[in-house]
């Protein structure tokens, strides 16, 4: 009887929740209902109020929830993969939204420019991840290709990049990789790397027009810092 009763009333809450959502947006809510609200898409019966609210005492903002690996949500007293859904789907869904407004909005003819257009991507990755973006004869983008790794030689080699260059006849390509240390500075590995890449583009007759490495602090382009690697 109490049983039916708490799913009746948690029903209702989060109906009065997704209506008000529906009707004004997120005008209104406190942060724990947002969360709350994105931790039901996973929990169809759970009361998720006081799990948000954890969530929220833990990680302290809305931001650092959805950024929170899932071995550390699942850390907090009641979170299940279940209720964990909810927040990496909006996040997921809300890089892609973002990554395609970027595309469509940003001219990305500068190392300033890809760095903004990256630095949501990857700045505050824990794990290093490099990215080749492939560009057609009007410096449009054309597609992006991510992989995830240690950056060595091994990983970076230039097979792998102009392999794609190649079948998506991509005029110019633009490389990039994060420090999740914070710093920006390139490596003697990052300098080497990038030597042979733009010796390969040279044979190719695809050019590496630069390499940049992003941080939650900034970024360094190398083209500007080592400009006779490009020569």
């Amino acid at each position: 009887m109490n049983d039916k009763f708490t799913n009746n009333s948690s029903h209702g809450h989060r109906k009065r929740l997704r209506e008000k959502f529906l009707n004004s947006g997120l005008s209104g809510f406190h942060d724990y209902e947002i969360i709350e609200l994105l931790l039901t898409l996973g929990t169809p019966r759970k009361d998720c109020k006081q799990i948000a609210k954890e969530l929220l005492k833990t990680f302290y903002s809305i931001d650092a929830v959805l950024d929170a690996p899932i071995e550390k949500l699942m850390q907090i007293k009641g979170v299940g993969p279940s209720n964990v859904f909810g927040l990496k789907l909006s996040q997921a869904v809300s890089e892609i939204y973002q990554e395609r407004k970027l595309e469509n909005s940003f001219k990305l003819d500068s190392s300033e420019s890809i760095y903004n257009y990256l630095k949501e991507k990857i700045g505050r990755e824990e794990k290093e991840h490099f990215i080749i973006l492939f560009f057609d004869t009007q410096n449009k983008l054309i597609v992006n290709r991510v992989s995830v790794g240690i950056l060595n030689a091994s990983l970076v080699h230039p097979r792998e990049v102009f392999n794609k260059a190649i079948s998506c006849n991509a005029s110019h390509v633009v490389v990039a990789h994060n420090h999740p240390s914070g710093e920006h500075s390139p490596s003697e590995e990052d300098i080497i790397i990038t030597k042979r890449l733009v010796e390969a583009g040279k044979i190719i007759g695809i050019t590496l027009v630069d390499h940049i490495i992003i941080s939650k602090n900034g970024y360094t382009s190398l083209r500007a810092k080592e400009r006779n690697i490009f020569v």
